[in-house]
């Protein structure tokens, strides 16, 4: 067999296995059934593909479609709630996900105020700068303001002169993402919490409902 064909085999079998949990989680005896491989097989390739993302695995061993589906379903789903949230603060909003130790923003939608706090989708920053950072890295301070408060500020810690706020996106429990409104100080009243706070929940709310429709596994 060829190299080709043997890559073409493979991702064959890792197509047939996100084929077989597309409608909801599996175990690996029940993805063999599915797609009639060794349980062998599709155990150690269910493994690789919670390694790069592709699956994940829960805690009682059955597996799920992973974060780089949620990820860009996130986006598509995001954007017009960013939207609104921008308009109704006429502040820069942005979706923020966890990727290992650093954060990413998945999405922006920019201020169109000439002052503006504005990063391009795609940017990069080390856990836990920001709100978004301090969220997402579940610092125990920031913790504790989203129980009080449903979200997190951030005031002039990683740019002097910029704050933000961030809350959660929470899908069937589990911690998917950061909702964001960043705001140069000079137009913060009593804080980006108090100010956009309220704000930022209902985005992160809003948004964590629709991806519930979606019914993704």
């Amino acid at each position: 067999m060829s190299d080709r064909e043997g890559g073409n085999r493979m991702l064959e079998r890792v197509a047939a296995i996100l084929d077989a949990v597309e409608t909801g989680p599996a175990s690996a005896s029940e993805i063999a059934r599915r797609t009639e491989l060794s349980v062998s097989t599709v155990h150690r390739l269910a493994l690789s593909m919670v390694d790069f993302e592709f699956l994940r695995r829960d805690s009682d061993g059955r597996f799920r479609r992973g974060s780089r589906f949620v990820r860009s379903a996130l986006e598509n789903a995001a954007l017009p709630i960013l939207t609104l949230l921008r308009d109704s603060t006429e502040e820069t909003a942005q979706l923020w996900v966890r990727r290992g130790d650093d954060r990413v923003c998945l999405a922006t939608v920019d201020s169109m105020q000439v002052l503006r706090a504005a990063l391009p989708a795609g940017t990069r920053q080390p856990l836990p700068a920001g709100s978004a950072g301090r969220l997402l890295a579940r610092e125990e301070e920031a913790w504790a303001s989203i129980e009080r408060h449903g979200w997190v500020e951030s005031v002039g810690v990683r740019t002097p002169g910029l704050g933000s706020v961030s809350a959660p996106v929470w899908l069937g429990g589990e911690l998917v993402g950061a909702i964001c409104v960043a705001v140069p100080l000079a137009r913060v009243e009593d804080g980006p919490g108090a100010d956009f706070g309220a704000q930022a929940v209902e985005a992160a709310t809003t948004l964590a409902g629709v991806m519930m429709t979606l019914r993704l596994p």
